[in-house]
């Protein structure tokens, strides 16, 4: 039968390692007091002793005045106020009335500025102004295209490419409008019944070119600026 060779060393590293209450805990066990029972409201947290604060006989200040306090006396005043009055009334300006509407004729009285019918916000100062975000998102989108225009330019340039003037965009457009028409005419004089399979290619070509005039057609007329590159 087969022994290890290494069966002394791991009996004795095994022996060393061994405790007697290694898996059933100490041996000796600290046992609580009989007289540490838990009483009644021991868990609840207890508030710091109040501490009683000396009376002050000093009182609070009061916003009335004091039974024994007494009227400043003897202060008169040399202004004539039925006069003031007088020439206030006559130099002021005459209160406007408030606009009300009725319902009826006999009916209750309610203000016209809150009922909805009165056009309050077209007297505004600000009214019919562009507000300032929309001027700033404005501004942001123009300065945005210039920098995109900018942009282009300068790769244009480094791919030397050549922009075509208005005359010659101008001419070019004509140009393919020339051939659509011609081809157009072309496919005009097709027979009615194509029958062969020459003339149904010939008409699959026809239309197939003047798809493609009508497609560069309308991407010159769509865009403003051409460039194309320098051979």
């Amino acid at each position: 039968r087969y022994i290890s060779k290494f069966r002394p060393s791991v009996k004795r590293e095994a022996q060393e390692n061994k405790a007697q209450w290694k898996t059933m805990g100490p041996a000796k066990v600290a046992v609580p007091s009989p007289k540490n029972f838990l009483q009644k409201h021991s868990k609840e947290p207890k508030l710091p002793p109040r501490i009683k604060e000396p009376d002050s006989k000093k009182l609070p200040a009061l916003s009335v005045p004091r039974r024994t306090d007494h009227p400043v006396m003897g202060i008169q005043s040399k202004k004539n106020f039925i006069n003031t009055n007088a020439v206030a009334a006559i130099t002021g300006l005459p209160k406007k009335p408030q606009p009300i509407y009725v319902d009826r004729r006999q009916g209750d009285k309610y203000l016209l500025e809150t009922s909805g019918l009165f056009p309050k916000y077209i007297k505004k100062k600000d009214y019919g102004v562009t507000p300032k975000y929309v001027t700033r998102r404005n501004e942001e989108k123009k300065r945005a295209q210039k920098e995109y225009e900018a942009s282009i330019l300068e790769d244009l340039k480094k791919r030397a490419m050549k922009h075509l003037s208005d005359e010659e965009r101008r001419n070019l457009l004509q140009g393919l409008k020339k051939n659509w028409e011609e081809v157009y005419r072309e496919f005009q004089n097709l027979p009615v019944e194509i029958d062969t399979i020459p003339k149904k290619l010939y008409k699959e070509k026809l239309e197939s070119q003047m798809k493609q005039l009508e497609h560069d057609i309308e991407a010159i007329e769509k865009h403003k600026f051409i460039y194309i590159a320098n051979e």
